[in-house]
C-alpha cells in the first residue's frame, strides 16, 4: 500500500491533500502560504511526515492541448528540488480541471464563509483522487 501526499503548486499557495491506494479515497489537509523554498519544503515534509507519505504526487498544469507552459515548467522545477530536498519518490499528474472541480465543491457548500476558502487543499485532493481512479481502471 501506497500512501500518497498531493501538492496543488500555486506561485501564492500550495494545497495539500493525502490518501492511499487501498482505500482509494483522497482528504484535503491544509494550504499553505508560500515563504521561502526552505521554509516550504519544512511545512512538507512536515505534512508527509505527519500523513506517513510513501511518494509525493503533484499537480502539473498542462495547457489545454496537453503541453507544458511555463506554469508547467516551473512546477517541474519547484517539485524536483523537494523531491531531492525530501529524498522522495515523486510523480506528477496531469490537473487540468480539477481546480473547477475544487470550485463546484465548495459552491456546494452551505455557508458564504467555507466557500471563500482557498481551493488548493481541495484541487490537492481533486487531483490525488483523479489519479487513484486512474490507477484502479
Amino acid at each position: 500500500m501506497t500512501t500518497w501526499l498531493a501538492l496543488d503548486i500555486g506561485d501564492k499557495r500550495i494545497g495539500l491533500a493525502a490518501g492511499n491506494d487501498n482505500a482509494r479515497l483522497a482528504r484535503p489537509l491544509r494550504v499553505l502560504v508560500r515563504r521561502s523554498k526552505n521554509e516550504d519544503f519544512e511545512a512538507i515534509a512536515r505534512a508527509a511526515q505527519e500523513v506517513g507519505a510513501d511518494e509525493l504526487l503533484v499537480g502539473l498544469p498542462l495547457n489545454m492541448d496537453g503541453s507544458e507552459g511555463p506554469q508547467a515548467k516551473r512546477t517541474r522545477k519547484y517539485a524536483e528540488r523537494l523531491r531531492r530536498r525530501l529524498n522522495m519518490p515523486l510523480r506528477f499528474h496531469d490537473e487540468r480541471l480539477t481546480s473547477f472541480m475544487a470550485d463546484q465543491i465548495l459552491a456546494q457548500k452551505p455557508r458564504k464563509k467555507d466557500r471563500r476558502q482557498p481551493n488548493d487543499a481541495i484541487a490537492a485532493a481533486a487531483i490525488l483522487q483523479s489519479f487513484l481512479d486512474a490507477a484502479r481502471d
